[in-house]
């Protein structure tokens, strides 16, 4: 039986003009979860623009410049519930130049759906974010052949997009894909099933995202308690208290746990775990927590606390598949701040081992200057060891994120590999 408030995260994906948006608000306006309010001002909008009905994709589009130019350019998030589920869709934008906020949509998604013009089929654009998908981890992919009005509901031209789609998907690490032929802007197979399109023997999208099988992401093996600040009260009745606080990252801690301190390599064993003013005897990913152990060990912000037996690799070498997000290209053992889990090093860009290409998916050996979109394998060298886990174990430890210190701008998102 499925869970009632069970949480699915999803991100919508696709090329400019795909009909993301107008997707989402068809999703949103056939489920009947828009506010009256909502509606009005839509449809107060929808008029001034000269439109004859609702136009669906206002529903996301809440930016003055994406209303006025009619495109996507942030990520736009929106929430809504049906008696089978919760959903938190993020929709992001189909230009190239704004794949990177794919990333950051996708990033925390238990399912990608990616849309398709039914009149072009699989583009350049399909493969970037097909393959962002799969580096990210995302278990199920939806692939939502949108604009079948305009196609004459043919099943001839869906089966040509299923084939193409499955000959890219093949060579990813990708394990459920889905695919449905839809219509948005008509409601075709988005909310209720077509009747149009009688020889599509599958469920319409909401059907399928209410019923789908989704497990967690988070490593319940493998405990990482990244410490993030020491508590020390001032007040008398807990004056001797220190604590370390910080959110799980995975796994489970219990009172009475042998564990070590990296990087120092000290060890004890966990005295008490609080919950505000609770005492816990158990804490679990992704709760946020004091730990204090039995031993005086100096420990500060971006240490991390794990079991002795089972310990990630402390490296100052990393290896990462790494997406350059901004506009000014980099070079090879540029400087950055790495930020990873509470712990943040100066690092640098030691060596680009091969970029992809996003055509046919190969390497390329090419280790000259990263671009804006591109997707790299590269060796990073940091100034302290991180604590780390590879990306496909652990999402948190595995993950990182590099800054200019001259801007203070998110330039890359890396998973360790």
């Amino acid at each position: 039986m499925l869970d009632n408030n069970q949480l699915l995260r999803f991100t919508t994906a696709g090329s400019v003009d795909d009909g993301k948006s107008t997707l989402i608000g068809r999703l949103l306006y056939d489920s009947k979860s828009i506010f009256e309010d909502q509606l009005a001002a839509i449809e107060n909008t929808s008029k001034k623009k000269g439109h004859d009905g609702v136009d669906l994709a206002l529903f996301t589009d809440g930016l003055r410049d994406e209303r006025e130019q009619g495109i996507t350019i942030d990520v736009a998030y929106r929430y809504f519930t049906t008696p089978k589920r919760k959903f938190i869709i993020a929709d992001t934008p189909g230009h190239i130049q704004y794949t990177r906020n794919m990333v950051t949509g996708a990033s925390t998604a238990n399912v990608a759906t990616i849309l398709i013009d039914a009149r072009h089929g699989v583009i350049e654009q399909t493969k970037r974010h097909a393959f962002i998908a799969s580096l990210l981890q995302i278990p199920h992919i939806i692939v939502c052949v949108n604009k079948m009005d305009l196609v004459e509901y043919s099943e001839e031209v869906f089966n040509n997009i299923v084939a193409q789609f499955e000959e890219i998907s093949s060579k990813m690490l990708v394990t459920d894909v889905r695919f449905i032929p839809m219509s948005a802007l008509l409601g075709d197979n988005v909310v209720n099933r077509s009747k149009k399109m009688g020889w599509y023997q599958g469920a319409p999208m909401l059907h399928t995202l209410e019923t789908m099988h989704i497990s967690s992401d988070v490593n319940k093996v493998d405990a990482r308690f990244p410490v993030q600040t020491v508590l020390r009260p001032q007040s008398d009745r807990h004056r001797d208290y220190r604590g370390y606080v910080g959110r799980i990252s995975s796994g489970v801690l219990r009172v009475g746990d042998e564990v070590t301190v990296l990087p120092s390599g000290f060890t004890s064993v966990i005295k008490g775990i609080n919950l505000f003013d609770q005492e816990l005897s158990e804490a679990f990913a992704p709760m946020s927590v004091s730990i204090t152990l039995e031993d005086d060990i100096d420990i500060s912000r971006g240490d991390m606390i794990v079991r002795s037996n089972n310990k990630p690799a402390a490296s100052q070498d990393i290896e990462v598949m790494l997406c350059w997000l901004n506009d000014k290209p980099a070079r090879p053992r540029a400087k950055y701040t790495i930020k990873h889990t509470s712990n943040d090093q100066k690092a640098m860009i030691k060596e680009v081992i091969y970029k992809v290409d996003i055509n046919t998916l190969g390497r390329v050996n090419d280790n000259s200057e990263l671009e804006m979109n591109s997707i790299s394998k590269v060796k990073i060298r940091t100034t302290k060891p991180l604590m780390i886990d590879s990306y496909r174990e652990n999402r948190t430890t595995g993950s990182i994120i590099l800054v200019d210190d001259a801007t203070n701008e998110t330039v890359a998102a890396g998973m360790v590999v």
